[in-house]
């Protein structure tokens, strides 16, 4: 298989054929189940949040970090779903990935799994842009229960997609999990997946079910606790939408990066990627939106309630009958649940 050529036509944006599509993905199986669930690498290393489908922004991150190989990248997750172009985004992380291994890390979020994509646009559009058939979503689903589950940067910084769990105490727990299937609903790799920190308040400095529907919020005891027994100093993770591209909680001990600008299209916030160089120094590269975005034509993103309703609304039970019925009914809006 000629990566090079593949990884030419990738850049320009055109798709792979399919059997391309089944023969990368079986290789790329091939290659992270070699892989533990935490994984280890050195600085210096560009971290990378949520991507969702917004390609033309995953170019862009390449001309503001470096290209690949000239530069460490490590993606933690969601990589599809609510953009237009997922299968792009996914088959060129792909190829990277199988050209340069030790350039290119991923580890898994919550949307790469069977239910979500259902749900949420991924699914949709491989059928859309491969005639109907539910092969191609098939390829990328069964290679996504092969991602690991967290990765640890210099054996201090822990990165992970969402964030922590009351099951999980030692890495030493995370490396026992049984990760290549689906993403359960509940229990440590769900939670590895769909957690997230919140400053302390009022009943918020331990465990909280999450209004997600799946995971917990913790507070800054529970990373206090987490960093000490494993001798880590900072917990980095994705998964929160930030208007001015990163937050940091709990005076440092915790960090969101997200890296999809200008939110499906329309939310307006910035993006960034955190560059660790090692010996406590990094940097946060914030960016804005690739020119190519504003050139797109999306009229689903019109309805200013859809938007309201995306941030205000409690959010259901993803995982309940009821919701994904629902999606399934109503998929011409499934960008933007």
């Amino acid at each position: 298989m000629e990566l090079d050529r593949c990884l030419e036509q990738l850049y320009k944006g055109q798709l792979l054929p399919e059997e391309t599509l089944r023969a990368l993905c079986f290789k790329m199986k091939e290659r992270l189940v070699k892989e533990s669930n935490v994984l280890h690498i050195n600085t210096p290393v560009t971290v990378v949040g949520d991507i969702h489908g917004q390609f033309h922004d995953l170019l862009e991150i390449f001309q503001i970090g470096g290209p690949v190989p000239d530069s460490n990248y490590l993606f933690l997750g969601d990589y599809v779903d609510r953009g237009l172009y997922s299968v792009e985004t996914m088959t060129l992380l792909i190829v990277l990935k199988l050209r340069w291994p030790e350039r290119v890390h991923l580890i898994r979020g919550n949307h790469e799994s069977r239910q979500i994509t259902q749900s949420y646009g991924f699914y949709s559009e491989c059928l859309n842009k491969y005639g109907g058939s539910s092969k191609v979503w098939h390829y990328f689903t069964d290679l996504f229960d092969y991602l690991v589950l967290c990765c640890i940067i210099d054996n201090e910084i822990f990165c992970v997609h969402g964030g922590l769990s009351p099951n999980v105490q030692t890495l030493d727990q995370i490396r026992i999990i049984d990760r290549i299937r689906e993403i359960p609903h509940d229990g440590a790799m769900a939670d590895l997946v769909w957690s997230d920190p919140e400053d302390d308040a009022e009943g918020r400095e331990h465990f909280q079910v999450s209004p997600r529907g799946a995971g917990y919020i913790f507070g800054r005891s529970v990373v206090e606790k987490f960093l000490h027994l494993n001798g880590m100093s900072k917990i980095y993770r994705a998964h929160q939408l930030c208007n001015e591209g990163f937050q940091v909680y709990f005076g440092g001990l915790v960090t969101t990066v997200w890296s999809a600008p200008n939110y499906c299209y329309r939310c307006g916030n910035k993006a960034s990627i955190l560059e660790v160089y090692g010996n406590g120094e990094y940097f946060f590269n914030v960016f804005e939106e690739a020119p190519a975005n504003k050139l797109l034509n999306v009229p689903v993103m019109t309805s200013g309630s859809m938007l309201a309703g995306f941030f205000d609304e409690p959010t259901p039970d993803m995982f309940s009958d009821e919701y994904q019925a629902a999606s399934a009914m109503n998929r011409h809006v499934d960008y933007f649940l």
